[in-house]
């Protein structure tokens, strides 16, 4: 009987989880298909391989999100476009773009052992062609950290991961084309906490977020110490990169 190659297994798992998914989503559903032989000690990395080699079966859509050929103008009617110049703007490409990061921060957030939330406006947001963010949340509401007001607060977070004891361990606000403003206006308010607390962006608007960042509404997040950092597109990416390459470690020292 003819056997699943390893380009096959990647192709028709892609195709399971509805023509477009990560390369964790991919990672973590392939080896279900049990006729296709995986003999290396490192099969992620064949699999990365793989998503950059069969560029007849299988594109990039962004960094870390891969879909296939075959679906493509399907995949683009749904949203999944992929960002050019001239539609970088356009409302589906924002919409897309911030889902992506979002859902980035989910996987990471998961591989670190942490449950993860997102607030329920964005719960049907689509990562892929049939995961929500809903679906990759761990948590369907947020512990009772604190006051009932702080907890509403955060619960309008983008992004949060939450740690062993039921407590925010990081939030992130991811800010594609909206008011930076707005987040730090949310993170004065959540500041007493012990929490990390990150605003996510391209960064071409690092400056704007240091000027935001330096009003005196905002002292609270500069003194006695800073209490927001900026985190780029490309090292959020880079992370997600190394969090992959790390899945073929043996041992993990890390």
């Amino acid at each position: 009987m003819k056997r699943t190659t390893q380009t096959e297994a990647v192709v028709e798992t892609i195709r399971q989880l509805g023509g477009v998914a990560s390369i964790m989503q991919i990672n973590q559903n392939v080896f279900k298909m049990t006729d296709a032989v995986w003999n290396t000690k490192t099969p992620f990395a064949s699999i990365r391989c793989i998503l950059q080699r069969a560029t007849n079966q299988i594109y990039k859509i962004k960094p870390g999100l891969y879909g296939l050929v075959e679906m493509q103008k399907q995949l683009e009617e749904d949203g999944f476009i992929v960002q050019t110049e001239k539609n970088k703007d356009s409302k589906v490409v924002r919409e897309l773009t911030h889902a992506y990061f979002q859902g980035l921060l989910l996987e990471i957030g998961k591989y670190k052992q942490m449950d993860t939330f997102v607030p329920n406006q964005d719960k049907n947001r689509k990562f892929n062609g049939v995961t929500t963010l809903g679906d990759m949340r761990t948590l369907t509401a947020l512990p009772q950290f604190g006051p009932l007001p702080m907890v509403k607060q955060a619960e309008t977070i983008d992004v949060i991961w939450i740690n062993e004891h039921d407590m925010p361990s990081v939030f992130f606000e991811v800010e594609h084309i909206t008011d930076i403003q707005n987040s730090l206006s949310k993170y004065v308010e959540l500041c007493d906490y012990n929490t990390r607390m990150l605003i996510v962006a391209d960064e071409k608007r690092h400056d704007e977020y240091e000027r935001k960042l330096n009003k005196q509404i905002f002292k609270r997040l500069r003194e006695p110490r800073p209490r927001v950092e900026f985190l780029d597109y490309k090292s959020l990416e880079k992370q997600y990169d190394m969090m992959l390459n790390m899945q073929d470690c043996q041992v993990k020292i890390l």
